[in-house]
């Protein structure tokens, strides 16, 4: 990997954190929502935070749920909102009316790998398509009089048009661009290049976040010296490790850095489950709804995926956390570190808890 020994551009992006480099919590889909933010700014909020995507299209409204992570924000942080879509007229109106309430700015998915989004050429399907993305960058460009950001992979299925897009965002003055370095066809199975993000550094006029299996607060150190970016985006590193953010900062200050117990690690998942629960929900629904976080969280519990294969397998509150207990804190287990990289070969798959499995 290329070692970018250039200062990190300022902009009005990095003056919103008062942190040596800013730390984001990534936006992800059906998760970091309003619930999943009040959990993390127990454990520790990261500089800034961002929306799951609000979907537009023709006579498409403000989601009032997503809408609640910005006007019922807990942490008192900067908050972008994420857009996604293809439609100029309707982006530029749902940016219009997005403005009218407190966030730091207006941001642009272009790196969703879900099928069913990119398949509709939204997310990380304008990737392909590098003069639509600025005729919509142009175009948000003159309705965001706050930030306007962009969240992209390297390309689609190859980089053909990475550079293409960087100079795009260059000619759009786009103010802050979170890069994940995998295309859009890796999903999440693929090894991320790094480099990507050394090389956006070097042509961009903004900040630039590294994003992509920032596993550990030594890592994000690490990764931001090699490639020169301002800072760091963590997105399931989070899941299963909401102090992340928390040991980031102990650590740019030069602070003891919080080691989390197992304990630590059982009370997480008990606020997790109090923050998810709705009375409308029957227990199948809730315990579904926490086995997403769980599958990550189950990648530091158990090195042999025996929490994960059972976690899984689980009906009921009660089963469910009869199992934690068994794995977190029964038998000594309380005052065990956390283990703060993922165990290795473990899949966050809920068919598979590991490579060989």
């Amino acid at each position: 990997m290329t070692v970018a020994n250039a200062e990190p551009k300022t902009s009005s992006v990095l003056s919103l954190c008062t942190n040596p480099w800013p730390s984001a919590l990534a936006p992800m889909q059906d998760v970091t929502g309003l619930p999943f933010m009040r959990v993390i700014a127990e454990c520790g909020s990261p500089d800034f935070y961002f929306t799951e995507f609000f979907r537009v299209y023709p006579n498409s409204k403000l989601d009032p749920e997503i809408l609640s992570s910005i006007t019922r924000n807990p942490s008192g942080k900067p908050i972008f909102a994420q857009l996604i879509g293809e439609s100029i007229p309707n982006l530029d109106r749902i940016a219009r009316e997005l403005q009218q309430f407190s966030i730091a700015g207006v941001d642009l998915n272009m790196g969703c790998p879900a099928p069913r989004v990119y398949k509709k050429n939204v997310g990380g399907g304008l990737l392909k398509d590098s003069r639509k993305i600025e005729l919509i960058l142009k175009s948000l460009r003159r309705e965001v009089k706050s930030l306007l950001t962009v969240k992209m992979r390297i390309g689609f299925e190859d980089d053909r048009n990475f550079e293409d897009i960087l100079s795009i965002l260059n000619d759009c003055e786009v103010d802050l661009l979170s890069l994940h370095t995998r295309t859009v066809l890796g999903g999440y199975r693929t090894d991320p290049d790094h480099e990507y993000v050394a090389r956006a550094v070097e042509r961009l006029d903004c900040p630039v976040l590294l994003n992509g299996n920032v596993t550990s607060a030594k890592v994000a150190y690490s990764l931001k010296c090699q490639t020169g970016a301002a800072g760091v985006m963590i997105g399931r590193s989070a899941i299963r490790n909401p102090w992340i953010f928390r040991q980031i900062r102990e650590m740019q200050l030069g602070m003891p850095v919080f080691e989390p117990r197992m304990n630590d690690l059982y009370k997480y998942v008990q606020n997790l489950f109090v923050a998810l629960e709705k009375p409308e929900m029957d227990d199948r629904r809730i315990v579904g709804r926490i086995k997403k976080f769980l599958n990550f969280v189950g990648l530091s519990v158990c090195p042999e995926g025996k929490f994960l294969h059972q976690m899984r397998r689980s009906t009921t509150p009660a089963e469910l956390f009869r199992i934690c207990e068994k794995f977190m804190i029964s038998e000594g287990l309380a005052f065990q570190k956390l283990n703060l990289e993922p165990f290795d070969s473990l899949l966050a798959r809920p068919s598979q808890e590991s490579v060989e499995s």
